[in-house]
């Protein structure tokens, strides 16, 4: 049950959610259109969610990667239901009181997994600012399930902040052990007042680096969405920030407007910049760097993970703490 402070809270949230300033929508450059999801796949794909009663950040989020994804049988599950205890300015997900939370759901989960034979399995949420542990113990049961279910399925998490409550939130999650902890800062320091203003910047850094801090061996992630007012210089310094955190894998893509009500775009990055973005993240040091209009934070997850881990290998073959085996 939700305290009466928090309740009042999440009614404000609400009504700000609901009656925001209408903002004209810019046209879309070509180099961001994509294709409308259409074939068998894709709807057996959906079919599946509906079945399992499980929501995506695929549909909640509006992600024009959608009809790519889901007609290779990849989604990304949204576990904790679907409506946020948050208002943020660039994010689709309805904000609300959220329902209980569904104890079978992880279950669901693993046997989504298994059904669509994934490989690798990104795992996100919605933010539940009324649970005590801000849901930390449901991304626990999640990670349980699919190593009972599917035990060779690699797991990648994406986890709100936790808000007041990360330290023993993200120590309970780092012990289920995910082999990916992803947590997005999604834009630079100046703009959190107007584009994730229920988040504070810093604490999301902290939460990383304390990933980094209880097992070294998890590879870290987060991204960012490009086009909404930030300055490049700022940009830069995020990078610097995230190397400061131990972060191994940096996203950067294209904010895109969900609906009129939501915070504009004030730039279409071109494709050049996003290329010279990587080309500098690299040089900070991340050991993969994925950035370009379309890029999203699940996008490619398994290759992307693969390639994770090669480049840690290279990395550890060249500090020569790699050890070769010689066969006999």
């Amino acid at each position: 049950m939700a305290s009466a402070p928090l309740t009042d809270y999440l009614r404000h949230m609400t009504e700000i959610a609901a009656t925001p300033p209408l903002r004209a929508r810019t046209r879309k450059p070509d180099w961001i259109r994509v294709k409308a999801p259409i074939g068998q796949a894709y709807n057996d794909t959906k079919a599946l969610m509906r079945r399992l009663n499980l929501a995506t950040v695929c549909e909640e989020a509006a992600c024009p990667n959608i009809g790519e994804c889901w007609t290779k049988k990849h989604a990304t599950v949204m576990i904790l239901g679907d409506t946020c205890t948050r208002a943020c300015a660039f994010c689709n997900v309805k904000t609300g009181m959220p329902r209980a939370v569904d104890m079978k759901e992880p279950q669901h989960v693993a046997d989504a997994a298994a059904e669509l034979g994934l490989e690798h399995i990104v795992v996100t949420s919605v933010d539940r600012d009324d649970l005590a542990d801000g849901g930390a113990s449901q991304f626990v049961r999640v990670i349980e399930a699919l190593r009972r279910t599917t035990p060779t399925t690699t797991i990648e998490i994406l986890t709100p902040d936790f808000r007041n409550k990360h330290e023993a939130a993200v120590e309970a999650i780092v012990a289920a052990r995910p082999d990916v902890y992803n947590h997005n800062l999604e834009t630079v320091p100046r703009l959190y007042p107007t584009i994730r203003p229920g988040a504070r910047y810093y604490a999301s850094l902290r939460l990383l680096e304390q990933v980094k801090r209880l097992d070294p061996s998890i590879f870290t992630k987060s991204g960012m969405m490009m086009g909404l007012g930030e300055a490049r210089m700022e940009v830069h310094q995020v990078m610097d920030d995230m190397r400061s955190a131990g972060i191994d894998f940096l996203t950067l893509g294209q904010y895109l407007q969900p609906t009129p009500k939501h915070a504009k775009v004030e730039e279409f990055v071109s494709p050049q910049t996003f290329s010279a973005y990587a080309a500098i993240a690299r040089a900070k040091g991340f050991l993969l760097v994925a950035s370009s209009p379309l890029t999203r934070s699940s996008y490619h997850a398994g290759d992307d993970f693969a390639k994770l881990k090669a480049a840690r290998e290279a990395q550890l073959a060249r500090a020569g703490l790699l050890k070769t085996v010689v066969p006999a």
